[in-house]
């Protein structure tokens, strides 16, 4: 759905003032979670995503969710429905993501029990959502200019060559202390992720466990969320996947969010 790519430019170390030039053109961090930021994904994407919640002990809760996601330029559009099972059944969720720097993703979520949409706000953005290992703020979309990045070294996973980027918030109010990505060349997906809490203990490693090249485009289809101070999992399949197929601007909308599919 972002289009836009920055030029990397890779020197060779061959004396030592090739290997300042090097320093000068080498691929910093930000570079890197701005290409992530930016990968194209089309213009619009719908598909079915199954979560699945598994505890300490192993025990499983599985959710089926219909999703939808348009660009509309200067902001993505996300919005999920609960299908099943009856419990969770007609609640959905909404999400506005922005490009404009120092603003906040937009968040809703209509309970059909109350019958009533609620936004989310700044100070729940950190809560769980849905009894998964997700945050509200996981959800959403967090622009580059929000977290300095440091380039820690290069890094082979599973064959595949890898950046590892650290990222510390701006913001020391924060959920997270850092964030450390592995995020592979080229391709500019995440493949694994660690969260660090505010007293910079591990607290969650999210895992890319699929991702294939769909109509042209790089995309996640299989996820995991684990929680390592909690023993409990979060894992995120999508199927059925749809690109480009022309959803319209009026689904994302809490008429929508309220009358569901």
């Amino acid at each position: 759905m972002k289009t836009k790519l920055l030029p990397l430019v890779l020197g060779l170390v061959i004396s030592s003032q090739s290997a300042l030039t090097f320093a000068q053109e080498k691929i910093t961090g930000l570079q890197i979670i701005e290409n992530v930021y930016s990968r194209p994904t089309g213009t619009d994407s719908q598909g079915d995503l199954t979560m699945s919640l598994i505890n300490a002990q192993g025990d499983q809760r599985v959710r089926e969710i219909k999703q939808f996601i348009k660009d509309f330029g200067d902001s993505e559009k996300k919005i999920m429905f609960f299908v099943s099972p009856a419990d969770v059944r007609n609640t959905s969720f909404m999400n506005w993501s922005y490009d404009e720097e120092d603003k906040d993703d937009d968040q809703w979520i209509y309970l059909p029990a109350l019958k009533k949409t609620k936004r989310i706000s700044s100070d729940s953005k950190s809560d769980y959502f849905m009894g998964s290992d997700f945050t509200y703020d996981d959800l959403g979309d967090r622009h580059p200019s929000d977290d300095t990045h440091k380039l820690l070294r290069e890094e082979t996973v599973d064959d595949e060559a890898c950046y590892v980027v650290e990222s510390i918030p701006k913001d020391e109010e924060y959920m997270y202390s850092r964030t450390v990505t592995w995020i592979l060349k080229d391709k500019w997906i995440g493949l694994k992720k660690e969260f660090y809490d505010e007293d910079g203990e591990l607290l969650k490693t999210l895992t890319v466990k699929k991702y294939e090249k769909i109509s042209g485009y790089w995309t996640i289809l299989h996820s995991e969320m684990l929680n390592v101070q909690k023993n409990h999992s979060t894992k995120m399949e999508l199927t059925n996947l749809k690109i480009d197929s022309g959803i319209s601007n009026d689904t994302f909308t809490e008429r929508i969010m309220k009358r569901g599919l």
